[in-house]
């Protein structure tokens, strides 16, 4: 059994608190208080490319991520992961994309299940119309998100 390192990174939009194992970050996650932090080498790097990301510096993170889900989700959050910075797709674009149009709501599911807020970008996925749903650290964070992306995206 790995260890899990763990802190907290003081964002914009809150507190994001940073969790990894010796090989990867596991979880990205929007908190209101701090634990105890055991900080390893992958959670400073992780620091790093958040600040360059809330700077506008970084437009892609490369950072080593381990994912765990069903291989539907997989195969959707590494989609989400091809969605260019400042840029949006619908819950339809990802489901076409990963070959099964009619998955729509499945990928809202798994959309939802993400586990690496920001470095797995859900935050760019929006309904059809454009409107914004669903994100687990508020909608309020993914409106920031979005347009923290195109202020800089230009």
């Amino acid at each position: 059994m790995s260890s899990i390192y763990i802190s907290f990174y003081d964002s914009p939009i809150g507190l994001i608190k940073i969790s990894a194992n010796e090989r990867a970050i596991v979880s990205l996650d929007f908190v209101y208080k701090k634990s105890k932090e055991k900080e390893n080498e992958i959670i400073k790097a992780c620091k790093k490319q958040l600040d360059e990301y809330f700077k506008g510096i970084r437009k892609e993170f490369d950072i080593d991520i381990e994912i765990e889900g069903t291989e539907f989700q997989k195969m959707v959050w590494r989609e989400l992961k091809k969605i260019p910075y400042g840029q949006k797709r619908s819950y339809k674009d990802i489901a076409i994309a990963i070959g099964n149009e009619k998955a729509v709501r499945a990928v809202g599911g798994a959309n939802n299940k993400n586990k690496i807020a920001i470095i797995i970008p859900c935050h760019r996925v929006v309904g059809s119309d454009g409107s914004l749903t669903g994100y687990a650290g508020g909608l309020w964070r993914k409106q920031w998100l979005l347009e923290h992306e195109e202020k800089y995206s230009k």
